[in-house]
């Protein structure tokens, strides 16, 4: 995709380090990261700037996002450089309303066969936040509402917060039976601009037969899953799909929402079509025993995860162990048969006797035919009727 050629391109200039072409330090939290990103991705987006130099800077940016977004990447660069990243792996975010119809085919294409696509919410959404332009409606508390939002187009919510929802603790949820692509996005105030700045966002995942995002505002520490096993990387390592699986467990960019007014919306995230969806307010004080659930199967998880790396490091060894020991026996193997062999030959020089010929003295057949043992008998019987004549 033409997409595709110029994100290599600017993986390949990409020398600056990614904290200073993002204007956040070493310690910037995820949430801090991706604000500093969306910030400088509108500001040099293509749609809104022509000049080449925008066009590169906007590449930089992303692939600056590209490193520190994700965990792995970005411990590999604390520790190496550029020289520790793999350059030639890296995801980078497609916004989707700036590709033409055959690229975004591809890009279905390659998503239906299993390569992760990793979207961005289109630029004329953020602008519009910014200009305090959202249309939203009313979310009332345990109502749920069905609604249809067209790709690259966002519905959006007003969700009214007093300070005892927000004590007890808040989720907002969306699913969908059609199994659509969406983002749940969240928008707060920004006093600097008078309109919103997009701090969180959530995309859908499959979840049994149904695509599903939340946000799950239950006052402690809580973590996201994003993926991070990739199909064609599995193809080549099958045991990442169990090593990597917990890598994505992150933590959650908001984990309260305070009395208020909030916006959220639904972004469609489909490559052709509208999704299909069905939004949710609860109070979580309502749901107290799934609230401790949540909060014992996150710790669970993250003690696990530990488990995971300490045993990857332990199964690898055992496998190459493995590998070094099969291929030394079978060289052990092929040096024995080998050596037995000429033993043999050795020990066979011991003898002085010439090995015997093949038997070859004629002896009567057997299974001569008919004919012939007729022509024997009528050479006996003439001889013996001459002898009598005389």
């Amino acid at each position: 995709m033409a997409e595709s050629s110029q994100l290599s391109a600017g993986q390949k200039t990409l020398k600056r380090d990614p904290y200073e072409i993002l204007g956040v330090p070493k310690t910037a939290t995820a949430d801090q990261i991706k604000s500093a990103y969306r910030k400088l991705a509108l500001k040099f987006h293509p749609d809104k700037n022509d000049s080449p130099e925008a066009t590169e800077s906007f590449k930089e940016v992303a692939t600056a996002y590209a490193i520190l977004s994700d965990p792995d990447k970005k411990r590999q660069y604390d520790a190496h450089g550029y020289d520790g990243v793999d350059m030639e792996a890296m995801e980078m975010e497609l916004d989707l309303s700036s590709l033409g119809t055959v690229n975004t085919m591809f890009a279905a294409l390659f998503s239906k066969l299993g390569v992760p696509i990793k979207t961005a919410v289109a630029p004329s959404i953020l602008e519009a936040a910014l200009s305090g332009q959202l249309p939203a409606v009313t979310l009332p508390w345990g109502v749920p509402i069905q609604a249809k939002v067209e790709k690259q187009h966002a519905n959006y919510y007003k969700l009214v917060v007093t300070q005892e929802h927000s004590d007890a603790g808040v989720v907002v949820r969306v699913t969908s039976h059609a199994q659509s692509k969406f983002k749940l996005l969240l928008f707060d105030p920004d006093p600097q601009v008078g309109g919103y700045n997009l701090v969180a966002q959530e995309d859908s995942v499959k979840a049994g037969k149904v695509t599903a995002a939340g946000f799950y505002f239950l006052n402690f520490k809580l973590h996201r899953l994003d993926p991070t096993v990739n199909p064609l990387h599995v193809a080549k390592d099958p045991e990442a799909a169990l090593f990597k699986r917990l890598d994505g467990l992150q933590p959650a960019e908001v984990t309260r929402l305070d009395a208020g007014e909030h916006i959220f919306a639904v972004y469609g995230d489909n490559f052709f079509k509208s999704a299909t969806y069905s939004i949710e307010a609860l109070v979580v004080d309502k749901i107290a025993e799934v609230k401790d659930k949540v909060e014992n199967i996150e710790r669970i998880l993250l003690d696990k995860r530990n488990d995971l790396k300490a045993f990857e490091t332990v199964y690898r060894d055992a496998v190459a162990k493995y590998a070094e020991v099969t291929q030394k026996y079978a060289v052990e193997k092929k040096q024995v048969d080998e050596l037995l062999g000429l033993r043999d030959k050795i020990y066979a020089e011991f003898s002085s006797e010439v090995l015997p010929q093949p038997f070859t003295e004629e002896v009567e057949d057997e299974d001569a035919s008919p004919s012939a043992e007729k022509k024997r008998k009528k050479r006996w019987w003439g001889v013996k009727s001459l002898s009598s004549k005389q």
